[in-house]
């Protein structure tokens, strides 16, 4: 009996690795909104770091937040770190890529609370009167992200912070839109 136990238990742990071993090893999340502004007053809410505090979700999340600039204020080389409370852990962003008024690309390292590296790439086009700002977030799972991806989606974790993130942006960048022109 003890034998047919210990045979039903090494068979359902085999097939919970098989399922996650079985899981993909890449994450593409992705949000878009239109925003009433020119591509460049967005652009620069994106391409310099010091601005990231204004809009991003996670800043809201540990104010207190230890942060560190180095390298460039904006565009190619500029560097954030950062050291929080469990829900924004440490970690490192890059910026990789920069296209005035297109485009960026960021390299993200996190320490903690796991250690893994994404890339956020964000993208402007003209729409209308106003741009379509796309904010894409990819990398890879490990064995214990697979594990965790079998219970809540990259997508539900990440994309409603996105949202937030650009929603903040559009507010940022409407706001001084509409105000009026200094003579």
């Amino acid at each position: 009996m003890m034998q047919k136990i210990l045979v039903g238990l090494i068979a359902t742990i085999g097939s919970f690795v098989a399922l996650i071993l079985l899981q993909p090893s890449d994450y593409r999340v992705s949000r878009t909104m239109v925003m009433s502004a020119p591509a460049p007053d967005i652009f620069a809410q994106i391409d310099n770091f010091h601005r990231w505090q204004a809009w991003s979700p996670w800043a809201k999340r540990d104010p207190a937040a230890k942060a560190s600039f180095d390298g460039p204020a904006s565009g190619k080389g500029a560097v954030f770190a950062w050291s929080g409370n469990n829900e924004v852990g440490e970690g490192r962003m890059t910026l990789t890529e920069s296209r005035p008024g297109e485009s960026v690309t960021i390299k993200t390292d996190f320490v903690k609370p796991f250690v893994g590296t994404s890339y956020s790439d964000f993208s402007l086009k003209p729409d209308g009167s106003g741009t379509s700002v796309s904010w894409t977030i990819s990398g890879q799972n490990d064995f214990i992200a697979k594990a965790i991806c079998l219970f809540v989606s990259m997508d539900k974790v990440l994309g409603g912070e996105m949202e937030k993130g650009l929603a903040g942006i559009k507010q940022l960048v409407e706001a001084d839109t509409k105000k009026p022109a200094k003579n």
